[in-house]
């Protein structure tokens, strides 16, 4: 991962993170994924708090989400070539962005244990300030959003929700939401419910949008 920018003093430690646990279930990536959060949590939140210094909590928080949801963490591990050096088990197609995010973490996390807090966050603000400069305005997320343009055009309603049973292996379960307002309808797919009513709402907010004539 020449892209990431970082030579490992222990290079076993990257190896560590790239290794998923259905690949190895004694010996996986997942400690380090648990580290690395909570290193680009804060990093991420300390980067915002910096480039948007009039900004609320609140507008700080959306941005903040964006920035560390399963998406983004995946859309940068591909941009690495992560999914090239990946030791991994089967990975159905609602885990192929979850696993790659926890990857993604699970680097930082290894960052973190062999050069300091300061290197990993060095890493993470080169990578992460291009994506937070993209928004001048904070972005809203696409449950909030739906919500929203349902309530403006719809005499006040909301979307209603219905949440699947999940499917999949026990151990890494696909989870699938679908989301109906103003007669129409649209499903999402996940690792959790959370990420499934998100890529949900999503999807029927384009729907709604494209019918209304507002995109």
């Amino acid at each position: 991962m020449d892209k990431l920018n970082y030579t490992f003093k222990n290079s076993e430690l990257l190896e560590l993170a790239m290794t998923q646990s259905g690949a190895d279930a004694a010996h996986n990536n997942e400690r380090l994924e648990f580290l690395g959060d909570r290193v680009l949590g804060l990093t991420v939140a300390r980067m915002l708090f910096d480039m948007f210094p009039t900004e609320p909590e609140g507008d700080l928080a959306r941005r903040h989400s964006v920035l560390v949801s399963t998406m983004t963490l995946a859309d940068v591990a591909k941009k690495l070539g992560i999914p090239d050096c990946l030791h991994h088990g089967h990975i159905t197609g609602g885990r192929i962005n979850h696993i790659l995010a926890n990857a993604m973490e699970a680097v930082f996390g290894a960052i973190y244990l062999d050069g300091g807090f300061e290197a990993a966050a060095a890493i993470i603000a080169d990578l992460w300030r291009p994506l937070a400069a993209r928004d001048a305005i904070a972005p809203k997320d696409a449950k909030s959003a739906l919500q929203e343009f349902v309530q403006k055009n719809w005499k006040g309603k909301l979307p209603e929700y219905e949440y699947m049973a999940p499917h999949g292996a026990s151990h890494s379960p696909v989870f699938e939401v679908r989301v109906s307002a103003m007669g129409k309808s649209a499903t999402g797919r996940g690792a959790s419910k959370k990420g499934a009513s998100i890529n949900a709402a999503g999807a029927l907010l384009k729907k709604l949008a494209i019918s209304n004539g507002d995109i």
